[in-house]
C-alpha cells in the first residue's frame, strides 16, 4: 500500500513535470513567433526600384571637397534574353547549385554547410543565390550585422522574391547588379567594357570568368592580378564540369585558354583623379571592414582624411622629373604619410606610372612582401630595450663585435663588413650596425621584442632574431611584415610621444538614410614618454649623416632612420651574370627605404623594383631619400613644426640623455666627479712643480697655455671623460 502511494505520488509529480514542460514550450514557441513576426513586420519592402536601382556613393576629401562620385560610370543592363545559357550554368555552379530546387532557401545546403563546417572542412555558407542577392542589395556584411533578425529577414525576403519572380528574372537582376571591378557594374557592361563584345558573343572561358569575379572583384580582376583571375575563372569551370553543364573536351579547352585571351585595354573614364586611385582602394576596403557595405554596391557618403593637395603632389613627385631624378621607369616607390597626433592617413600613393585605365590595382604602400631592412631596428631592437630596461641612456655602451647569431654558428655581418668597437647605442644607430642591432634583441627578448611590435601594428608568425634587422617573414599575407602604412603608423608612436593609432582613411559615413556613422580615432599608450624622447634623441643623429642628411629639411626637427635589404650570395652570383655592370658597385640591393617624422607628420618610403632581382645600384640608394626629402618639404612648407620637449623623467647630461634616478646617470655622475678630482689633482702637482722649475708651457708671467672645457675639464682629459661617461662617438667611428 505504501509503495503503491509512492507510485502514484512520483506519477503526478512526474506528469505535473511534463505539463510544465510542454507549457513552456509553448511559450517559448509562441515567443518565438512573436519574435519572428515582428522581424519581418519590420523588413524592408521588396519593390522593384530597390531590385534594379543602380546607386552612387560619394567620397570627400578632408576639407569636404567632392573627389569621387563611385557608380555613376555607364551600365548596361542585360535583359534574360540577352543572358547565355552557359553563363547562366556558371553562376549557378559556382555560386548555388541548387538554384532550379530551392525557393528561396535551401535547408539542404543549410544542413550541408553546418556538417561540413563542424567537420572541420572548408567554411561553407549556407546561402542561395537569391540570400546573396539580398543581402547586397538590402544589407551590410558586417559581424555585428550577421544577427538572427537580420538573417530572419534576409530569409524573407529571398521567399517573397522567389514568389513574385522567376528563376530567370531572378538571375537577370544579379547579373545587372554585381560589381565587375574596374568601375564597372554589371556582366553586360563587363562584356562590353572588356571585350568589346555582347554576352552572347563571348567563350565559355571568358564567361565562366565573369561568372566567378563578384565574390572578390577586384582580387579576380584579370588586368591587376591575372593569376588570381584564372583561378577563379578554372573553378568556375570545374564546377561547371561536376554538374555536367559542359563535357571533358570543352572543360580542357576552355581551361587552356589564357585569362587574358580577347581583354582590350581599358579605357581611361575612371570617376575620379588617376592619383586617388591607391588611397580609394584603401577607403573601400576600410568602408566594408567597418560597417560591412560595399560603397561600390551601396550608396552613400564617405568623409576620408586624405589630403587632395598632398596626395596629387606626392604623384608628381613620382611620376615627373621635377623632384627626383630617377634611372628608369620601372623603378617603384610606395609610400604613406600619417598625421602624428591621430593616425590619419592624408596620403599615399604605391606606384610609379600606374595605368590609368585600371580601377583598385595593386597598392605597394600597404603591401607586406617587401623588406624595410634597417628600418626595423627602432621598434625590433632598441624601442623595447628601453622599454625593458636592457638600456636606460642615449649614452648606454654596446659592442659592435664579430658575434654569432644567438644559438647559431652563423655570423652576424655589419653592411661594410667592419666592426666598430665600443658603440653608445645612439651612435650604433646613427651609423646604423647590424651586431648591436641584433644584441639589444637578444638582450630584450624575442617574445618581449614581438610584444612591442604587435602593440605599433606589426606581426610576425613567428619572430627570429634575423628580424632585427629585417621584416622578412614566412608569411607575406598583409597580416604579417611590414609596409610603408605600417611603419608610418609605427613610427608616428616615436613622434606624438608613445601612443599608437591605427591607420585610418576614413572619419565619417552618411548612408542613404541619413544615419551618420563616425569614427573618432583613439590611441593606445605603447611606450612611456621618456622612450619616445630617447628614440627620437637618438633618430635625430641619423638625420645628420648620409642619406638622412639627404632627407632633412632644413629649418624643420626631424628624426629617421635608413633601411636597405641584401641578396643571398646566391642571388648575388645570378645578379652579376645577368647585369655585369653590378660588380663594379658597392650597394647592390634589392630594396631601399626611409622611415622619418617631425612633430606633425610621419612618412615611410620604399623603393624598388618589381622584379626583386633587378637591383638598386650606387646611385639610386639615395631615391627613397629623395622622396622623402622632397614630400615632406612640401608637408612643412610653413615651418610650425616643432622641436620635442624634454620630458620630466629624463635628463640631459654632457650631451646624452639619461632616465632620471637611473643607474647609469648616478654613473655618469660618479665618473664626472671622479675625472674633475684626478683634473684638480694634476692641476695642484703641475702648479707645485711649476713653483722650482719653470714649464716649458708657460708664458713669462706663469700662466698655463693649457685650455679647459665649459665644464672646467682640461682638454687632455676630455677624451678619456667622454669615454668613461660612455659618449664614444667621435672615437670609434
Amino acid at each position: 500500500m505504501v509503495n503503491h502511494l509512492k507510485t502514484t505520488t512520483f506519477k503526478k509529480y512526474l506528469l505535473g513535470l511534463v505539463n510544465i514542460l510542454l507549457a513552456l514550450a509553448l511559450v517559448g514557441i509562441v515567443a518565438a513567433a512573436v519574435l519572428v513576426g515582428s522581424y519581418i513586420l519590420s523588413a524592408p519592402k521588396l519593390t522593384e526600384e530597390d531590385l534594379t536601382a543602380t546607386v552612387s556613393s560619394k567620397i570627400y576629401d578632408m576639407d569636404g571637397q567632392l573627389i569621387a562620385d563611385l557608380g555613376t560610370e555607364k551600365r548596361s543592363n542585360a535583359t534574360t534574353e540577352e543572358i547565355p545559357t552557359d553563363l547562366a550554368n556558371a553562376i549557378v555552379a559556382i555560386e548555388d547549385q541548387r538554384f532550379y530546387n530551392h525557393r528561396g532557401i535551401d535547408v539542404i545546403r543549410i544542413a550541408g554547410s553546418l556538417l561540413n563546417n563542424l567537420a572541420g572542412g572548408n567554411l561553407q555558407g549556407g546561402s542561395t543565390l537569391d540570400q546573396q542577392f539580398i543581402k547586397f542589395t538590402y544589407f551590410s556584411t558586417s559581424a555585428e550585422d550577421q544577427n538572427l533578425k537580420r538573417k530572419v529577414q534576409e530569409a524573407w525576403l529571398s521567399l517573397q522574391l522567389e514568389q513574385t519572380k522567376t528563376k530567370q528574372e531572378i538571375l537577370t537582376y544579379y547579373v545587372n547588379k554585381v560589381y565587375m571591378s574596374n568601375g564597372t557594374y554589371g556582366m553586360k557592361t563587363a562584356s562590353e567594357t572588356f571585350y568589346g563584345k555582347e554576352l552572347k558573343e563571348l567563350s565559355l572561358a571568358q564567361l565562366a570568368l565573369l561568372a566567378g569575379m563578384p565574390q572578390a572583384p577586384n582580387q579576380y580582376d584579370p588586368y591587376s592580378h591575372p593569376e588570381d583571375a584564372k583561378n577563379r575563372r578554372d573553378l568556375v569551370l570545374s564546377e561547371m564540369l561536376a554538374e555536367k553543364y559542359i563535357d571533358n573536351s570543352q572543360y580542357e579547352q576552355a581551361i587552356l585558354t589564357p585569362v587574358t585571351d580577347g581583354l582590350l585595354p581599358l579605357s581611361n573614364d575612371a570617376a575620379y583623379p588617376a592619383y586617388m586611385d591607391n588611397y580609394l582602394k584603401q577607403v573601400v576596403e576600410e568602408v566594408e571592414k567597418n560597417t560591412g557595405y560595399n560603397l561600390l554596391t551601396t550608396g552613400m557618403d564617405i568623409y576620408t582624411n586624405v589630403d587632395s593637395a598632398a596626395q596629387q603632389q606626392l604623384w608628381n613627385i613620382y611620376n615627373t622629373d621635377m623632384y627626383v631624378s630617377y634611372p628608369d621607369e620601372l623603378l617603384q616607390v610606395a609610400s604613406t604619410i600619417i598625421d602624428v597626433s591621430n593616425g590619419k592617413v592624408v596620403a599615399q600613393l604605391g606606384a610609379r606610372n600606374q595605368p590609368s585605365n585600371v580601377s583598385f590595382g595593386i597598392n605597394q604602400a600597404v603591401e607586406t612582401n617587401r623588406d624595410f631592412g634597417s628600418t626595423m631596428k627602432p621598434i625590433t631592437d632598441y624601442a623595447p630595450a628601453f622599454e625593458n630596461g636592457v638600456y636606460s641612456s642615449t649614452a648606454d655602451i654596446i659592442v659592435d663585435e664579430p658575434y654569432n647569431y644567438p644559438g647559431t654558428s652563423t655570423p652576424v655581418n655589419n653592411w661594410d663588413k667592419k666592426y666598430f668597437g665600443s658603440l653608445t647605442v645612439k651612435t650604433a644607430i646613427q651609423y646604423s650596425r647590424n651586431v648591436t642591432a641584433v644584441k639589444a634583441l637578444e638582450a630584450t627578448g624575442l617574445e618581449n621584442s614581438l610584444k612591442f611590435l604587435n602593440s605599433v601594428g606589426i606581426n610576425y608568425p613567428e619572430i627570429h632574431y634575423s628580424n632585427a634587422i629585417s621584416s622578412n617573414t614566412s608569411d607575406t599575407s598583409r597580416e604579417y611584415g611590414a609596409s610603408s602604412e605600417k611603419m608610418a603608423a609605427a613610427y608616428a608612436a616615436f613622434a606624438n610621444g608613445g601612443t599608437y593609432y591605427a591607420p585610418q582613411y576614413v572619419n565619417k559615413i552618411v548612408f542613404s538614410d541619413g544615419t551618420v556613422k563616425e569614427f573618432p580615432q583613439t590611441g593606445t599608450r605603447v611606450m612611456s614618454e621618456e622612450t619616445a624622447y630617447l628614440m627620437t634623441d637618438m633618430m635625430k643623429s641619423v638625420m645628420e649623416v648620409g642619406y638622412g642628411l639627404n632627407a632633412s629639411v632644413a629649418g624643420v626637427p626631424m628624426a629617421g632612420k635608413t633601411g636597405t635589404s641584401n641578396y643571398t650570395d646566391t642571388e648575388m652570383e645570378s645578379i652579376i651574370a645577368a647585369i655585369p655592370e653590378a660588380a663594379y658597385n658597392t650597394m647592390v640591393v634589392p630594396d631601399e627605404n626611409f622611415v622619418g617624422y617631425s612633430s606633425q607628420y610621419a612618412m615611410a618610403v620604399w623603393t624598388g623594383y618589381t622584379n626583386r632581382m633587378t637591383p638598386i645600384l650606387d646611385n639610386d640608394m639615395r631615391i627613397a631619400s629623395d622622396v622623402y626629402h622632397n614630400m615632406m618639404t612640401f608637408m612643412h612648407s610653413d615651418y610650425t613644426a616643432t622641436d620635442w620637449k624634454v620630458p620630466s623623467g629624463v635628463v640631459n647630461f654632457g650631451g646624452n640623455y639619461y632616465l632620471r634616478d637611473s643607474s647609469s646617470l648616478k654613473n655618469a655622475y660618479i665618473n664626472y666627479y671622479n675625472s674633475l678630482s684626478q683634473s684638480s689633482s694634476s692641476s695642484s702637482t703641475s702648479s707645485s712643480s711649476s713653483s722650482s722649475t719653470p714649464a716649458s708651457g708657460t708664458h713669462d708671467n706663469g700662466t698655463q697655455t693649457e685650455t679647459s672645457t665649459s665644464d672646467g675639464t682640461s682638454t687632455s682629459d676630455t677624451s678619456s671623460n667622454q669615454q668613461n661617461n660612455g659618449n664614444t662617438e667621435n672615437t670609434n667611428q
